[in-house]
């Protein structure tokens, strides 16, 4: 095959790398174990306690990932193919793991986790200076679609399938990853494009600020929203499945999820792509409080689906905009500020589960502890919304038009 440079690379093609390599990091490496789980105590191949452990460790790897994705600033290239091929070998390997084995079911979680983080910081940070070479930051948006579209593509491949063994649904999952791997890996550039300034389009922004200048509010922020799309995201299959015991009926939670965070991201990316990144990355962080304070007003089937709804169609808006910021406000090099947004939206994650678990059976002004921990997620979401739309508000009037 002809080596390939990356200023040959049309911006269409730059779009397809980042959304294919985003679905399979997120919907499989990350996700993927959310609607398995359930069908992994059905077969007896897991218990509850060895579930949690396994989810903790895919948050705690993510983690990870996170902190160290800065070693691939100066390549992130590399650092995308090397979660990718991590990625397609810890979900295949799931097929072997279970609780006779509870170490390696540990290990390949928490190993799955830093690989997705790698790839999300090393996608962003690589797609969205290529396309803004190319004058095409305008479709930066729609490479997070890919999220949605992998967890969308995960749960009906596990609603569909669930008549199945568990471990053959984690093969499935672990060959489409490597598929989509592949062809992400032969689809990039084998020679790297020197590291010039992208002309025009930089010459235009205003100054970016220095790491230390400004990005706090932004970092904690993202950790907020970490916190906040958690909790239903780790629970509403489970919340579902206590109302309801039919598979065919709680498992339509996930896909739910999935499709409206991949057609929130679509329409955001159409629609809202001359609106300034923090106006948009406020809006979707309060509807997203909307859905998380819903199920603490009624226990019903439709009220965690319209829950679904919102945290699934804002989630990645949100990812979408606090990334797309980081490159704005960094347009040099974006990695290291990419990298500390996913470290507190990573360990905001570790915190939502970790608070149910101190909470265990207590019930506090008669809330169980997915209430209590929805309406902190609730609070925070809306606290953080507030400070961005008036930030964003004010920036934007400072900011030239595009």
């Amino acid at each position: 095959m002809v080596a390939r440079s990356e200023s040959s690379l049309p911006p269409r093609s730059i779009v397809l790398i980042g959304l294919v390599a985003l679905a399979i990091a997120m919907g499989i490496g990350r996700f993927a174990f959310t609607p398995l789980m359930p069908l992994m105590l059905r077969d007896g191949s897991l218990d509850a306690v060895t579930g949690t452990e396994w989810a903790t460790a895919n948050y705690i790897g993510y983690l990870l990932g996170a902190l160290s994705a800065s070693w691939f600033a100066r390549s992130p290239r590399h650092g995308l193919q090397i979660g990718l091929i991590g990625v397609a070998a810890t979900t295949l390997a799931m097929a072997w793991g279970n609780v006779s084995l509870p170490w390696l079911g540990l290990a390949l979680r928490g190993s799955a986790g830093v690989f997705s983080a790698w790839v999300l910081v090393c996608a962003s940070s690589w797609c969205l200076p290529e396309l803004a070479r190319r004058n095409a930051t305008s479709l930066g948006g729609w490479i997070y679609t890919g999220v949605g579209l992998g967890i969308a593509a995960t749960g009906l491949m596990t609603w569909l399938g669930g008549a199945q063994a568990a471990v053959s649904l984690w093969m499935e999952l672990g060959l489409l990853a490597i598929v989509g791997a592949a062809h992400v890996i032969r689809s990039l550039p084998r020679q790297p494009a020197a590291s010039a300034p992208s002309g025009p389009v930089d010459a235009r922004r205003p100054a970016a600020p220095s790491a230390a200048s400004g990005n706090l509010g932004v970092v904690l922020c993202y950790s907020a929203f970490g916190f906040g799309y958690i909790v239903p995201a780790t629970f509403l299959p489970t919340m579902a499945r206590q109302l309801v015991s039919d598979p065919l009926v709680f498992g339509l939670t996930w896909p739910i999820f999935g499709t409206a965070a991949a057609l929130s991201v679509a329409f955001a990316a159409h629609r809202l792509h001359g609106w300034s990144r923090r106006k948009v990355w406020a809006i979707a962080q309060g509807v997203m409080a909307v859905g998380t304070a819903l199920p603490l007003l009624q226990q019903a089937l439709w009220v965690l689906a319209a829950s679904a709804v919102l945290v699934g169609g804002t989630f990645m808006v949100t990812t979408m905009a606090g990334l797309q910021l980081a490159r704005e406000r960094m347009p040099g090099n974006p990695t290291p500020l990419l990298a500390r947004m996913t470290t507190g939206f990573a360990a905001g994650q570790i915190a939502g589960p970790l608070l149910v678990r101190l909470i265990g059976d207590a019930r506090i002004a008669g809330w169980d502890a997915l209430g209590l921990a929805s309406a902190a997620a609730s609070l925070l979401l809306a606290i953080t919304s507030i400070w961005l739309w008036r930030g964003g508000t004010a920036s934007a009037s400072r900011q030239p038009s595009a």
